[in-house]
């Protein structure tokens, strides 16, 4: 499943009011894999695709994105940063239709007859339905399929997941999962995704990177991360112990 790395990441830190909350040395990001990030809270992983998404400045190191470097001295073109999109733990929608916020990426980039993309992207999560209904008024896993519809509508070479599918009932979880997994299945896109799930990490990732204070201790993929890790700490991780 490897493919050539779409992202490098090399001696990046992040620190926050004089404290380092991230310290990756070495992580390559290969195009169309899918790469859990697992750990325990405050490990650093959503801070990791804050960087991986651009939203933030490196305080030092380099992230190599597409054949382009950026540091914390070089800004990254706002044509790049589209390629990138995220999906959130909580969905932040808009004040209007299902079909207005499906269609509102689109409608920032100038592609004003989008109206079959949005229909197409809103059947696949299954909402089609629902276009005309006000987003306000949807349920937690409705919202975050909106959420995933607006992205696909994007195309975009990689979608980052934070905790994607936390306090969903297994219902929606599953259809998120499928969704995610057709994503990386028929267009090739590349996806980190964020969980404490180990179970998820298993069911969806070809490759799994354990983050602890910050630095990533072992990166490998799913089958060798679970069952002959090189790590103890990884091990404890896969029994499902309690890691700080």
């Amino acid at each position: 499943m490897k493919g050539d790395p779409i992202y490098e990441v090399r001696d990046v830190k992040k620190v926050y009011h004089d404290r380092c909350v991230l310290d990756v040395e070495h992580l390559d990001i290969h195009r169309g894999e899918i790469l859990a990030l697992v750990g325990p809270s405050g490990a650093g992983k959503s801070t990791l695709l804050r960087l991986l998404n651009f939203l933030e400045p490196l305080t030092s190191g380099q992230i190599r994105f597409l054949d382009a470097e950026f540091d914390a001295s070089h800004p990254v073109p706002l044509d790049l940063r589209r390629r990138v999109t995220t999906v959130f733990q909580r969905p932040v929608l808009l004040n209007g239709s299902v079909f207005a916020n499906v269609r509102y990426g689109l409608r920032l980039r100038g592609q004003r007859d989008s109206a079959k993309r949005v229909e197409a992207a809103l059947q696949r999560v299954g909402l089609n339905e629902l276009a005309r209904q006000r987003a306000r008024t949807l349920s937690g896993g409705e919202a975050q399929r909106v959420s995933l519809a607006r992205t696909m509508v994007l195309q975009p070479d990689v979608l980052l997941l934070d905790e994607p599918t936390a306090n969903l009932d297994p219902y929606n979880v599953g259809l998120i999962e499928g969704i995610v997994r057709s994503l990386n299945q028929e267009q090739g896109t590349t996806l980190v995704l964020v969980t404490h799930n180990v179970f998820q990490a298993r069911r969806l990732a070809h490759r799994v990177a354990l983050l602890l204070e910050g630095k990533v201790v072992e990166v490998d993929d799913v089958h060798s991360f679970f069952e002959s890790p090189r790590d103890p700490r990884v091990a404890a991780f896969a029994r499902g112990e309690m890691v700080y």
